[in-house]
């Protein structure tokens, strides 16, 4: 019996070991950090987030959820100490937006180095040490921008493509596939404008359009728009200069309140829109899924779609619209 005892001892320290090993698996602190804070589209990938934490701990686990990101879309070096800040305190996955492709490469790495996993969300990354990229299409994304906006002009005229900012890959992407059908595919479509940046505020991409159309406006027929901000700087640009209500026509890429309205009024000829929501939620739930050993997709493509006034009152386009932001972000 004595000797039985010691035995017993152990198989109940092991299994005390195991029930805390489960225990630590279900009780997870997910860092979540967007490129910028301020604009709608992130705004919706906290709601995804938010989203799957209530799922998520609806199952059984705890989940301390912590959104961060910098203030301006430009600012690299607060997103790097971010991320460096949640490796410090030993999170126990990452959910992030590079707002540069290379700037945030090391801190991704390091990341990964010390057992923490992360989960690329929107904008791509030059490197592949992350457990997962979940994002949109962008190039395709671009493409049809460039398919709708030379549809809208028949085929004939000339078009600005108002870029967004360096190092942003998703915007990136976009220009170039925009570039792409419009260079091969449309021959009476001349691109009069392709290497202005609008910079990441409306307010900067607000100057930027009106420069441009002051020196433009009497000829172009058409503008591409590669992200919220620039669509809607540009919006209010048209707006100001007499040209909007299909004057000159806009396409434009995500749904914010703004630029949602002016779809509806006609100021913007259409959206080719994302599922942010959707980003945040897959994200959270892949750090889960890798934090329990769990195999999961490299790459998931969360789709795109191109909305237009006609159409947006669709139930699958109105969804992607009008994001179910205040059920999650109280």
């Amino acid at each position: 019996m004595k000797r039985f005892l010691p035995r017993l001892a152990t198989v109940f320290a092991c299994l005390s070991c195991t029930f805390s090993i489960l225990g630590a698996g279900k009780n997870l602190t997910i860092a979540v950090i967007p490129k910028g804070t301020s604009h709608e589209f992130w705004k919706s990938i906290h709601a995804g987030a938010v989203k799957a934490k209530t799922e998520l701990e609806a199952e059984g686990y705890k989940i301390n959820l912590i959104w961060k990101g910098p203030l301006r879309e430009d600012d690299r070096d607060q997103q790097i100490a971010v991320v460096e800040n949640f490796i410090a305190r030993r999170v126990d996955g990452i959910v992030l937006a590079p707002l540069d492709s290379r700037a945030l490469v090391a801190p991704v790495e390091t990341a990964q180095s010390v057992k923490i996993p992360v989960v690329i969300v929107d904008s791509g990354l030059k490197s592949d040490r992350y457990a997962s990229y979940i994002a949109t299409d962008n190039y395709r994304g671009g493409q049809l921008g460039a398919e709708h906006l030379a549809n809208t002009i028949n085929g004939i005229g000339k078009v600005i493509l108002i870029r967004y900012q360096v190092g942003s890959a998703s915007t990136e992407e976009r220009e170039a596939g925009f570039l792409n059908v419009m260079t091969n595919k449309y021959k009476g479509i001349q691109i009069i404008s392709q290497n202005q940046y609008a910079g990441p505020t409306r307010d900067s991409a607000y100057k930027a359009a009106q420069d441009l159309l002051n020196r433009y406006g009497k000829e172009v027929n058409g503008v591409f728009a590669p992200c919220e901000p620039v669509t809607i700087g540009v919006m209010l640009a048209l707006r100001d200069m007499g040209k909007a209500g299909g004057i000159i026509k806009l396409v434009g890429f995500d749904a914010g309140t703004q630029s949602v309205e002016g779809l509806a009024k006609g100021d913007v000829q259409g959206l080719v829109v994302q599922n942010p929501l959707k980003m945040g939620y897959l994200g959270v739930k892949a750090i889960v899924e890798v934090s329990q050993k769990k195999q999961i997709e490299k790459k998931v493509d969360t789709g795109i779609h191109v909305i237009t006034k006609e159409n947006m009152t669709q139930p699958e386009k109105h969804d992607l619209l009008y994001p179910p932001l205040d059920k999650y972000l109280k």
